[in-house]
């Protein structure tokens, strides 16, 4: 039986990894077996994590944070989860290939999924020009017209990206602003491959074996028009991984795992959560890392709470006029 537990691999889940392995409580930090990293590793430019003032790539930044984990003692474990069993003093957690592990602590860091659009043929043609991650298909997409829906920061990116690759982006973008930070709004702005177009909602897909067109309606008249396009990237955010408590943990209004004020302590003890999946708001490489932090020092206190009750027996409390735990 471990110490602690730790599910998920982006900057929260193997910062909170660092900190419980040099406290010497020996962490197994489960990644899944395909999306190990988080969404980092799907990103390019990485300009805003401190400490690297030329930038870094997503997937060297994760490999980095992994190597340093590593170095103190966290083992690292490339399987999926499929079920966790949170409510006894002993925390249960069952994967698909290494079967089950045991720990009495864990700690959730299972960062956020992409959202969909929700359309009839989304999944239909996915891989066929619909994408959800530009660094993972742009390449694909080489002289093609294709385009990105959002307005915020993932949007942007992906758009001056994509440009590499397509002779043409559209920028479609459901409101007349963006929510994008000034920086990254600018960089589209400026690029003449894109091209916003404003007040728009995808509400169809078409193309028999891949994207042909999309058919778009304007958000304040109505009238809905045809964008031929042989790709579709969608960047409208994030939704929670939160599928494997659900039913044990509780969650807020917005579906992220509620926890304690500024702790990561969850509505069950020795469980905690830190990074996206506690985060509707900043949603940051760098917040993450801190929260990972937080949820290590939550569960080294407690770790070292179970240890000092055991060692300390009732009648050996009352003589010593000691509190047992």
């Amino acid at each position: 039986m471990r110490d602690i537990i730790i599910i998920g691999s982006g900057p929260a889940g193997y910062t909170a990894a660092i900190y419980a392995a040099r406290a010497g409580l020996n962490p197994l930090l489960i990644a899944s077996s395909v999306e190990a990293g988080g969404e980092l590793m799907k990103t390019t430019d990485v300009e805003n994590f401190p400490g690297f003032p030329e930038g870094i790539q997503g997937p060297e930044l994760m490999g980095k944070l992994q190597e340093q984990a590593e170095k103190f003692g966290t083992e690292v474990l490339l399987d999926d989860v499929t079920s966790v069993d949170l409510t006894g003093d002993i925390k249960k957690v069952s994967t698909g290939y290494s079967g089950e592990h045991e720990a009495l602590a864990v700690i959730f860091a299972t960062g956020s999924a992409y959202r969909k659009l929700g359309l009839e043929d989304e999944e239909r043609l996915s891989g066929r020009g619909v994408s959800w991650c530009a660094t993972c298909d742009g390449f694909f997409f080489k002289t093609k017209t294709i385009a990105v829906i959002g307005g915020g920061d993932s949007a942007m990116e992906e758009a001056t990206f994509l440009t590499r690759f397509a002779d043409k982006v559209y920028l479609v973008h459901r409101k007349d602003t963006f929510r994008a930070s000034k920086i990254m709004q600018q960089r589209a702005f400026d690029n003449e491959k894109i091209e916003v177009v404003w007040n728009s909602e995808v509400v169809g897909i078409s193309g028999e074996n891949a994207v042909e067109a999309l058919t778009l309606r304007n958000t304040v008249s109505g009238e809905e028009s045809e964008l031929e396009v042989q790709g579709l990237f969608v960047a409208i955010g994030n939704d929670p991984r939160v599928h494997l408590v659900h039913g044990q943990l509780e969650l807020t209004a917005s579906g992220t795992i509620a926890v304690d004020g500024r702790s990561s302590k969850t509505n069950l003890t020795g469980v905690f959560a830190a990074g996206d999946v506690v985060d509707d708001t900043y949603r940051q490489a760098v917040t993450a890392a801190a929260s990972g932090t937080v949820a290590a020092l939550d569960a080294e206190h407690y770790l070292a709470g179970l240890a000092q009750a055991a060692h300390v027996t009732p009648d050996a409390a009352a003589e010593e006029l000691i509190p047992v735990n």
